[in-house]
């Protein structure tokens, strides 16, 4: 029994003195993906890149509001088979609003995840070697709480702006 306590005694007074020597950084990975030259250059190069089609979107949306209204005005007052057709016609028009919005989001969801993997991989390296050069013991990108001064997000945007 006198082992055993001399034993946990001797673990309690070394831990303290083991926790001193670690060395533990935390980082924002979504300020990272969100405000880094590389990722800011990626949004604004699919935005680019999508633009056109979602120019044609709005068009199209205005199209269908139009004919909307057109029919709302007018339907009481027009002839029961063009009042059908265009009915129809509005039917359809939502229809390729739908699929043409619902193809548009997924590739532009496809672009998007496409160009931020190869960011997200850059990201990873400048951490690792930001931890590497300054000899962390761990670096953690998710946490309830973290002491400001344990933050190293600034230093992975600059590094990443430098490169």
């Amino acid at each position: 029994m006198k082992r055993l306590f001399s034993l946990i005694l001797a673990a309690g007074l070394m831990t303290p003195a083991i926790a001193q020597d670690i060395k533990v950084g935390f980082v924002n990975l979504d300020r990272i993906m969100r405000e880094s030259g590389p990722a800011v250059k990626a949004v604004k190069k699919i935005e680019k890149e999508f633009a056109g089609r979602d120019a044609d979107i709005k068009k199209l949306t205005e199209q269908v509001r139009g004919r909307q209204v057109e029919l709302d005005k007018g339907g009481l007052t027009m002839p029961e088979t063009e009042r059908r057709n265009k009915e129809r016609e509005l039917v359809k028009l939502n229809q390729d609003l739908a699929r043409i919005q619902r193809e548009f989001r997924e590739d532009l969801n496809a672009r998007r995840n496409e160009e931020l993997s190869g960011i997200q991989e850059r990201v990873y390296n400048t951490i690792q070697q930001i931890a590497a050069q300054e000899k962390y013991d761990a670096i953690l990108q998710e946490a309830v709480y973290v002491n400001p001064k344990l933050d190293i997000t600034d230093k992975v945007l600059k590094s990443l702006s430098d490169k």
